[in-house]
């Protein structure tokens, strides 16, 4: 990932819906919702919510695929991977002892 491409991750996440949007997708993988599906659960009007979807999708967070009348959204965890690990990339100068934490933080997200 490029610093470009970190800048306009972080920028399309740096809105609170936005944000939202994004962790609901993320919770909801590898089924994704439908558009109106993340409008309810989030309490946002349609047309706003088409709004922040298409921030994040052209921030290269999420992608879209049509089901005959319903869009499904879907977070690009391949795109959230490499920000993560552009961020942590070359963490603490080599000191894993500091970075440690943040890498279990990670995993424990996922533990079964």
């Amino acid at each position: 990932m490029e610093s470009e491409q970190a800048i306009d991750a972080l920028g399309a996440l740096a809105q609170a819906t936005r944000l939202e949007v994004f962790r609901l997708l993320v919770a909801h993988e590898p089924e994704g919702l439908p558009a109106g599906e993340i409008a309810r659960q989030l309490d946002v009007p349609h047309n706003t919510m088409s709004s922040h979807l298409g921030v994040l999708s052209r921030a290269g967070l999420i992608e879209a695929e049509r089901h005959s009348r319903q869009i499904i959204y879907r977070a690009k965890l391949g795109a959230l991977r490499a920000l993560v690990s552009y961020l942590l990339k070359d963490c603490c100068k080599g000191r894993a002892e500091i970075c440690a934490p943040i890498i279990a933080d990670l995993t424990s997200c996922c533990a079964s």
